[in-house]
């Protein structure tokens, strides 16, 4: 942005988010104090409870094309018929209350930047598996590995963004048997911020872990969580081979995994909210109790992804009521369960970062927040309903994000909050703008944003007439240009590089 230095002063508005970006950069996850918003009441939590636990008993889970999954079901307590799998009442809810953490630590290679993934905390994590990019100057293209880089870097210096996300694009410049190497080397080489593994195979999960190993050591991965995968459910009722092949990978070697059935309400999951939480639950119960029978103890985090649909045309719709209300039913939910919940937000289906895209980012992001979620995907980038990661969009959605550190803080009722000597000492009719008080919280005392122009026309029109897409443009581009590295040991960086040659050249290149 130009810096604008007449007499409103965008100088100081200049000094506004460089004083925000820099109290945001101490800020690894935010903690909230407000009390998260609930929508049900307890018997209504557990009618829903119950549902699930039916679903599970008499309908239970399809395991497909994954024979070990059975047999650990069975161990477990499961009656498994075929690849039928149901569950006596109460089973899962047993087993992942029994063993899972509450919370739990997820460690950064910068011990600084490590984040508690848990009540009271809220980690914000850019969005993810878009196989699209757009920018102002290129339009929509098939992301590359340069893509996938450069959002790697931009997740790092942007402050609202607390951890480095997974696949941000898919480099489809790579082949898929291989393009998880690049990825994962991305993450650790140009951030030093907590990241996520691959889960399109099994294979590239234990890849993922032991590319881990390398980074933080092997003795310190056997006892903490460094890396951090996603299994989605196949929506209704049905897990696959690749999903829970890499929950039990993770799982097995003590690394955190997300559960998270992908519901389009409608299509995948019946209409209404009631149902589509029930459904929900149950997916994920069955997930999260797979984790626990792998390992007992291994950290696992209940997620929710939830859109509504149109019933004319059956395209996925976002910024709706309907899956904003699922998600505070699935947060309470989780909490009931007592582990650590996932969904997400900044979610839209508009093709570019325009009015639409705007509206309906918010309407997804704010109820993310005010449900208390934990490990909040999604949060920067997303565009066209998850098909294109937007690089103005990241700029956008992440200045949004940067307020959510004033917001869940609440009301400070500390003396300095009250301010009642203010209040007892200034008469009737004067201003405030000159008291000891103001002049002493001036700096902090709003939020203040680094992409939003609050010039007058005149000076707005003087600069450029820049829109919010162009200013964010010429922000992600000051970005990349200014971009550092975080410091990596050199012997660690090559025994990285050396492992991953070795092991892209064991096996041929696969679009499978």
């Amino acid at each position: 942005m130009t810096e604008h230095k007449g007499r409103r002063g965008g100088g100081r508005a200049a000094r506004q988010a460089a004083r925000t970006a820099q109290a945001l950069e101490s800020v690894s996850y935010l903690t909230r104090a407000l009390a998260p918003v609930e929508v049900l009441s307890q018997e209504g939590l557990e009618l829903i409870e119950h549902n699930a636990d039916l679903l599970l008993e008499q309908v239970g889970v399809d395991v497909v094309g994954y024979d070990e999954a059975l047999t650990i079901f069975r161990a477990g307590g499961a009656d498994v018929d075929g690849t039928r799998v149901r569950f006596p009442k109460g089973m899962c809810r047993q087993i992942v209350q029994a063993t899972a953490p509450k919370s739990f630590t997820q460690h950064a290679r910068n011990p600084a930047r490590s984040v508690i993934i848990g009540d009271p905390h809220t980690v914000l994590v850019p969005a993810y598996g878009s196989p699209f990019v757009r920018d102002l100057e290129g339009g929509r293209r098939y992301a590359t590995i340069k893509d996938f880089n450069n959002f790697a870097k931009l997740a790092y210096m942007t402050p609202s963004m607390h951890h480095n996300g997974g696949t941000l694009c898919e480099p489809v410049d790579l082949p898929v048997s291989k393009r998880h190497f690049d990825m994962v080397y991305a993450h650790v080489k140009y951030s030093d911020k907590p990241f996520m593994g691959s889960v399109t195979h099994p294979d590239r999960a234990v890849d993922s872990i032991e590319m881990a190993k390398i980074v933080f050591g092997e003795d310190f991965v056997r006892d903490n969580a460094v890396i951090l995968g996603l299994a989605n459910a196949n929506s209704p009722m049905s897990w696959d081979f690749n999903m829970l092949g890499s929950a039990k990978a993770y799982a097995e070697n003590n690394q955190a995994t997300l559960i998270t059935p992908f519901i389009l309400a409608g299509a995948m999951s019946p209409v209404t909210v009631a149902a589509a939480a029930t459904q929900t639950l149950a997916e994920a119960l069955a997930g999260m109790a797979f984790t626990q029978m792998v390992k007992p103890g291994a950290p696992v985090i209940f997620g929710s992804f939830a859109s509504s649909m149109s019933m004319q045309s059956g395209a996925p719709t976002f910024g709706t009521p309907e899956p904003a209300i699922v998600l505070y039913v699935m947060a309470a939910l989780a909490r009931r369960v007592g582990v650590p919940f996932r969904s997400g937000g900044n979610f839209t289906a508009s093709k570019t970062p325009d009015a639409q895209a705007a509206y309906e980012s918010a309407i997804s992001f704010l109820p993310a927040i005010q449900a208390g979620v934990n490990f909040l995907l999604h949060s920067a980038g997303w565009l066209e309903g998850g098909l294109a990661m937007g690089y103005e969009k990241f700029i956008i959605d992440a200045d949004q994000a940067s307020m959510m550190e004033t917001w869940v803080k609440g009301v400070d009722v500390s003396k300095n909050g009250q301010a009642l000597d203010t209040l007892l000492t200034n008469g009737p009719g004067q201003h405030f703008l000159g008291t000891d008080h103001t002049l002493a919280n001036f700096e902090s005392a709003f939020w203040s944003s680094s992409q939003s122009d609050n010039n007058s026309f005149e000076q707005w029109h003087e600069h450029g007439a820049k829109d919010s897409v162009a200013r964010a443009h010429a922000t992600w581009k000051r970005m990349l240009a200014e971009y550092e590295a975080p410091p990596l040991d050199e012997a660690v960086d090559q025994q990285l590089t050396e492992w991953m040659m070795a092991r892209k050249a064991s096996f041929p290149d696969s679009d499978e």
